[in-house]
């Protein structure tokens, strides 16, 4: 049991300090830009991050965020994300306001506009590509909008970057690559790729708490996520109970976590394991951040619900299908593992599967390869002698 005694004695939301604190004092290397510097920079007082859609996606754009702050200390960094996912923002340490838009409607988005032209910024950076995203980063009126010159609407941008791989010099980019590399083209240092990282407020820390204490739940905590936004991205309930069994006889207490219109899937693990599992399904999002920075280690699919546990800190196994491991894996900080079976035709779009009867890449992915790459997580985290 030393292992999980030094599981337990190492605390996610520490390690997710430590990690940034040393980003932010430049930890070991001095970061570089990819490119000179486009403009005077002792000239910006305020600067837009654009960047919308999912869970994941506004995770993912914290690193531009944590960059532009160390290297503009001084100056205003705002991010515009959709409204239902702001909240996962809260108590950021790199954000001084985030500014929302509604997924649908187009008078809320027109008043976001007005918003947007009021606050006057320098530098806006289109992280996004969008029709919505980059209509907004013109209707900002910035001196310097900055976007790809391969988005649909280029033209809308006065700065037009090529590709993040010309940038980074490497065929693929991950999705944080994908948006530093705009920052990187304008001067900003970008080459020790920062980590993701997300505040805790204190409220939902201690309704986390409450929640724990409720249910009774006292020692090491193993975050299961079970859910996924696609067929081609969920992995076998059934082998999700397995897997929770497998943690109980390593000393875990399993909490598995999902939406509200996924009760089913919860309530269907639950039922199968052997063992015990606690099911959340009515978390907002900064009590997720909250439990995931107090688990010791996560299982899941491909979700945002991963993206978040890799931005605490916490120890993960990532089950994949459709997705592009290159470009969505988790921004892990901590000790993490992939577990996919590859096929000829993945990735794809992900929608449906298009090959088969049913997503065969996430269904052939076998309990014991997971297992495996559990054991080989939890044994990077002990002490070496």
């Amino acid at each position: 049991m030393n292992s999980l005694r030094h599981i337990v004695e190492e605390s996610p939301v520490l390690r997710a300090v430590e990690t940034n604190a040393k980003y932010l004092s430049g930890g070991e290397s001095v970061a570089q830009p990819l490119g000179a510097a486009r403009w005077d920079w002792t000239r910006v007082k305020r600067i837009l991050l654009i960047r919308l859609r999912s869970i994941g996606d506004t995770v993912l754009a914290t690193p531009s965020a944590a960059a532009l702050k160390r290297f503009v200390p001084n100056a205003e960094v705002d991010l515009l994300v959709e409204d239902w996912v702001a909240p996962l923002l809260d108590q950021h340490p790199h954000i001084n306001q985030v500014i929302t838009v509604a997924r649908h409607g187009m008078s809320a988005r027109t008043r976001v506009a007005r918003e947007l032209r009021r606050r006057r910024y320098d530098v806006v950076y289109n992280l996004h590509g969008g029709t919505t995203a980059t209509l907004l980063t013109r209707a900002t009126g910035a001196r310097h909008r900055v976007g790809y010159k391969t988005y649909q609407y280029a033209r809308l941008h006065n700065h037009q970057a090529p590709s993040s791989s010309e940038l980074w010099g490497q065929p693929q980019t991950h999705s944080v690559e994908q948006q530093l590399a705009l920052l990187g083209w304008t001067g900003v240092p970008v080459s020790d790729r920062p980590r993701t990282v997300l505040g805790i407020s204190a409220e939902a820390s201690q309704n986390i708490q409450r929640r724990l204490d409720t249910a009774q739940i006292t020692g090491p905590i193993a975050l299961i996520h079970p859910a996924a936004a696609f067929s081609t991205k969920q992995w076998k309930t059934d082998h999700f109970a397995e897997v929770a069994d497998y943690l109980t006889t390593r000393g875990f207490r399993c909490i598995a976590v999902a939406a509200s219109h996924e009760l089913g899937i919860l309530q269907e693990l639950a039922s199968k394991a052997i063992s015990r599992c606690v099911i959340f399904h009515d978390l907002q999002l900064p009590e997720i951040s909250a439990l995931a920075g107090r688990s010791q280690v996560f299982v899941g699919n491909d979700s945002g619900i991963a993206h978040i546990a890799a931005a605490m800190g916490t120890p993960a196994v990532v089950i994949f299908g459709s997705s592009n491991i290159a470009h969505w894996r988790p921004w892990n900080q901590a000790p993490a593992e992939i577990v996919y079976e590859e096929l000829p035709c993945q990735p794809c779009h992900g929608y449906f599967c298009e090959k088969f009867p049913a997503p065969e890449c996430i269904r052939r992915v076998p309990v014991n390869r997971v297992v495996a790459a559990i054991e080989r997580v939890l044994k990077n985290l002990q002490p070496q002698s």
